[in-house]
């Protein structure tokens, strides 16, 4: 296992606190299962910010033969 140190906010470390005595849990357990959990969620959609649907990828192989 691998040991760092880790800064953040006060408030930060007490929501986490809170949540680790509500679970039972170590604080140290308590932001391993939290990293966890967060890491092996499914990932929402990656569109573009604005909600839109990405544009169609180019296509690949031949070019289009078709007459303009």
């Amino acid at each position: 296992m691998i040991r760092f140190s880790l800064r953040i906010p006060a408030d930060l470390h007490e929501r986490v606190t809170a949540r680790a005595t509500a679970d039972r849990r170590s604080l140290n357990s308590e932001i391993l299962h939290l990293l966890e959990v967060a890491l092996t969620a499914p990932r929402p959609d990656t569109g573009p910010p604005s909600g839109d649907p990405a544009p169609p990828a180019p296509l690949r192989g031949k070019p289009d033969s078709s007459p303009a």
